[in-house]
């Protein structure tokens, strides 16, 4: 019997796949439920399982969009599983290898033919090496002033005079080299952008032409979370198995602030202005197949434990390529971090449909006045990215101003003043 195994949806609004790598060949034999592709979607990248077990027919290339509901590949399940075979075995292995006792001549018949070839190809004559001489690569008096005039090096032309002299004519029809010449690799490679490539390049230029988006900027004083952490860290992880990171202040603070400053947890719907009661923290993650941006629901609900751990989940599942469409699709406001990857200042790009994102930056240590006083202390730069079009300037200072208030002073404003309570100690 041969099933056809026809692209699953992937999630609401998906229309098409990429199929982005066959994890079998053609012919082989799968068991079912085995991975036999990854495919990518405009959303995630997701594995597909052999519906059967079975001889497998591919009906698509790498690099092919597929239709959801389209036939990517035949498995014949009446076929048997060849002895000695595993999941995912190249069943050809069968076709030169087994029997091989009645194809013992034709296999010495094409040994002696090889050996023949690679005689006849040592006897053959050897085309005549160039003959160097003294002369070879040096330019004529006339050629000389003409290669100077030029500013061409004449180690640079290959002379057609005798013996490999550069004559007039050389000088005259050498070219002067563009850019300096180095003898280096000048290679390129071309290859196709995957689905979920595109479609985050869609977004974001669809952000930068259909949102009046603006950035504010400020700085962030670390000192009174580097100290909290350094205090509670091991505790913290001994006790929750998470670490105590930045993001659970960070998403406490945009917390906080998104309350205070409901038009920055809105979105534009046609002429209407959405307005949300919860926080659904998306964070951005870099993956295997690109920037993932999984959510945190209903963040203002949870713990620093319990932010973390879904921090820590998410990140895992993202970079594992386990990420689903639904952890992915929402989201309220963004938060992403350059600062992991050394950025001191960016302007980040709003992920459509939201109307803002933070981006958060490396920790350096800068000279600031405190107290009437010059100190030394970990800053951070961060910078919100907001759509003019229902966030003000008023707005958008206002909540970024109350973002580093309350991770200046996490102890007051975000841990109600008792930090081991917070803190679940």
């Amino acid at each position: 019997m041969i099933l056809e195994m026809k692209v699953p949806s992937p999630g609401e609004s998906i229309t098409e796949v990429e199929i982005a790598e066959w994890l079998v060949e053609d012919g082989d034999y799968v068991e079912k439920d085995q991975a036999i592709a990854e495919v990518d979607s405009d959303k995630a990248t997701l594995e597909l399982p052999a519906e059967e077990s079975g001889t497998i027919t591919l009906k698509a290339e790498v690099g092919d969009a597929v239709a959801v509901g389209a036939v990517v590949c035949l498995i014949d399940t009446s076929a048997s599983k060849p002895d000695g075979a595993s999941k995912g075995s190249d069943s050809t292995m069968g076709k030169g290898d087994e029997g091989s006792g009645g194809n013992a001549e034709e296999d010495l018949a094409k040994d002696e033919a090889s050996r023949t070839k690679k005689a006849d190809s040592e006897k053959a004559p050897q085309p005549a090496q160039a003959k160097e001489t003294y002369a070879s690569g040096v330019a004529s008096p006339a050629a000389k002033k003409i290669l100077d005039e030029k500013g061409i090096d004449a180690k640079t032309v290959k002379g057609s005079g005798r013996d490999g002299r550069i004559t007039k004519d050389d000088a005259v029809n050498a070219v002067p080299s563009m850019g300096t010449p180095t003898g280096g690799n000048r290679g390129e490679t071309r290859s196709k952008l995957s689905m979920l490539r595109r479609k985050v390049a869609e977004r974001l230029v669809a952000a930068k032409n259909e949102t009046a988006m603006l950035t504010t900027f400020n700085e962030v004083d670390m000192s009174p979370i580097f100290e909290l952490r350094s205090k509670y860290k091991e505790n913290f992880k001994e006790k929750h198995g998470v670490s105590l990171g930045f993001m659970s202040f960070f998403t406490k603070a945009v917390v906080r602030a998104l309350q205070m400053y409901p038009s920055v947890n809105s979105m534009i719907d046609g002429k209407e202005m959405l307005s949300y009661d919860f926080c659904d923290i998306s964070i951005a993650v870099s993956g295997p197949k690109g920037l993932m941006v999984p959510v945190i629901r209903n963040a203002e609900n949870l713990t620093f434990r319990g932010i973390e751990a879904e921090v820590k989940r998410l990140a895992i599942r993202a970079r594992e390529g386990e990420i689903t469409v639904d952890e992915m699709t929402g989201g309220t406001f963004t938060i992403t971090n350059g600062g992991v990857f050394g950025s001191m200042l960016s302007t980040p790009i709003i992920n459509p449909p939201q109307s803002a994102i933070l981006g958060m930056h490396n920790i350096v240590e800068r000279p600031i006045a405190k107290d009437g006083a010059i100190a030394i202390a970990p800053i951070m730069y961060v910078a919100l990215s907001y759509d003019h079009r229902i966030i003000d300037g008023k707005e958008s200072v206002g909540f970024l101003v109350a973002v580093k208030e309350a991770l200046e002073s996490p102890e007051e404003l975000l841990m109600e003043g008792d930090v081991k309570k917070a803190l679940e100690m």
